[in-house]
């Protein structure tokens, strides 16, 4: 049976066309047997497509000139769905002409249109945006949600749990993914009552036994510890975890600004650049946001995977090839499986263990 194929919204991101059909092509080298359907402008997507024959017999063409704009309201491009290509680039994934859809878009616009057209897995509440980063260790850090809800009670934020785990074993193969929600301090005592409600509840769902998770809670991290490798998957709400984000996105570019400056500031420092060029250059690549591009909106039915509007061929490269291993590893059914061993039971209606409240064990 032949894998289902991956959209590219063509006419997403920055540099459009060229740069999206030049990633598809670069990710299609790791996975040859996808197929891809390339929404946007025929004319441009077959002139790029000269370029890349190993596309052209596995590539279709669904065209379309409209396009979503970088600061477009999600509202109004909600109404323009059925012309835009990001909206037709979605819609191929809601009626099964593709598996997953890819764009570099508008991540507001594409976040709304993917929740309407394909609606949460059952047990979901809210989808989540969810993003791999790079940590000292050898494996990445998994956190979400990045954006997509401002704000999360404690039953969101064990949804997105479960998420996250499913997508950290897929990504960095772990059966029991070790969690941690992002908080103020790592003393149970500290944070909001959502945070501490949440933490009650991974606590008792993942202690093992009948209807234990396959994840391993372990308590709250600080922000200054996410890249530091402790933990496997990172929870948050969007409003906390997009200004974290953007704090270790900043703090990436200072450090090689600064020693851009440093390297270039007398002969003697050039001099030094060029005896200390393979660790700069190995540093570099480490903090490359081209080499982690690719957040997922977890929870909706059907694979949707944000690339960042600024990202190269290699960027938009690793994007494609988070669908195509997503595809693979058929993310959904994982999630739908994970939840169901929760079940639903588990959760009070205020969101809080059933059990734990009587025993003394949420927290107040």
């Amino acid at each position: 049976m032949s894998l289902p194929r991956i959209a590219v919204d063509a006419m997403g991101g920055d540099e459009g066309v060229r740069v999206m059909v030049e990633g598809a092509a670069l990710a299609r080298r790791r996975y040859e047997e996808f197929k891809f359907l390339l929404v946007g402008d025929q004319a441009r997507i077959e002139a790029a497509l000269e370029n890349h024959p190993n596309m052209r017999g596995a590539s279709e063409i669904l065209h379309c000139e409209d396009v979503v704009g970088g600061d477009e309201l999600p509202s109004r491009a909600i109404r323009r769905a059925k012309t835009t290509s990001m909206g037709l680039a979605v819609n191929a994934v809601k009626t099964g002409a593709a598996g997953a859809a890819v764009s570099a878009g508008n991540t507001g616009a594409l976040m709304a249109m993917s929740k309407i057209a394909l609606r949460t897995l059952p047990g979901i509440d809210r989808p989540a945006l969810a993003a791999i980063m790079p940590t000292l260790q050898a494996h990445d850090v998994v956190m979400l949600d990045l954006g997509a809800n401002t704000e999360a009670d404690a039953r969101n934020l064990v949804q997105f749990a479960v998420m996250g785990a499913a997508y950290s074993r897929i990504v960095n193969g772990f059966e029991r993914p070790v969690v941690r929600l992002l908080n103020i301090g790592t003393e149970e005592i500290k944070g909001t009552e959502e945070l501490r409600d949440a933490a009650a509840m991974l606590t008792a769902a993942s202690a093992g036994g009948e209807g234990g998770l396959a994840l391993e809670f372990d308590g709250f991290v600080e922000s200054d510890k996410i890249n530091r490798g402790e933990t496997h998957v990172v929870v948050t709400d969007g409003f906390s975890g997009n200004i974290a984000l953007k704090a270790i996105e900043g703090s990436a570019r200072f450090v090689t600004d600064l020693l851009r400056q440093a390297f270039t500031s007398s002969l003697r420092s050039k001099i030094g650049f060029l005896v200390s060029r393979p660790a700069t250059e190995l540093l570099k690549h480490h903090l490359d946001p081209n080499n982690h591009n690719g957040a997922v909106f977890l929870g909706l039915n059907g694979v949707v995977v944000k690339s960042h509007g600024s990202a190269n061929a290699k960027g938009v490269a690793n994007a494609v090839a988070v669908a195509a291993r997503l595809l693979e590893n058929k993310l959904t059914e994982r999630i739908a499986h994970d939840l169901a061993e929760l079940g639903q039971d588990a959760l009070g209606r205020n969101g809080k263990v059933r059990g734990a409240e009587d025993s003394g064990e949420a927290a107040a």
